[in-house]
């Protein structure tokens, strides 16, 4: 019996551990999603549009329509003529009134090649972003994403 009960204790502990470890990225507040929208200043990115760095979204496909949380966050980065991205310079603005850098929130996982957060957990809504970044010949490149997430 004592055996049995040591088992399930260890069991619990178990589930808890891979269940804290499971949790979910927090990118957005339900506090922020409630601010209202807002837009970029137009933005002119100069220079050869074949040179200039390129962002391309992953996940969530741009096209997916209505939407679950938590979903997987995947951004691709690309640098032409021999270039590279400088992740230092990355910055990932939430487009709400007042204007929202959560820059520092994904510091962590921004790397040369992009951005990839698995189990983002974003409240429901709309949420449109806008993310820009140079590569190490100071080309600046720059776009606006968004998903909506159900209720």
């Amino acid at each position: 019996m004592r055996a049995r009960a040591f088992l399930y204790a260890i069991v619990c502990f178990a589930a808890l551990l891979s269940a804290a470890s499971a949790e979910a990225f927090q990118l957005i507040t339900p506090e922020e999603a409630a601010l209202p929208s807002a837009t970029m200043a137009t933005l002119a990115l100069r220079g050869s549009p074949t040179r200039r760095p390129g962002i391309v979204v992953i996940s969530p496909p741009v096209d997916a329509g209505l939407m679950h949380s938590p979903l997987d966050l995947k951004l691709e980065f690309r640098a032409f003529g021999g270039s590279k991205i400088d992740p230092n310079t990355v910055v990932l603005t939430y487009l709400k009134e007042p204007l929202i850098d959560i820059t520092q929130r994904i510091a962590q996982f921004i790397t040369a090649d992009g951005i990839s957060i698995t189990k983002v957990q974003v409240p429901p809504g709309k949420h449109q972003f806008w993310i820009e970044l140079k590569d190490n010949n100071g080309r600046l490149g720059g776009t606006e994403f968004g998903f909506q997430i159900a209720k």
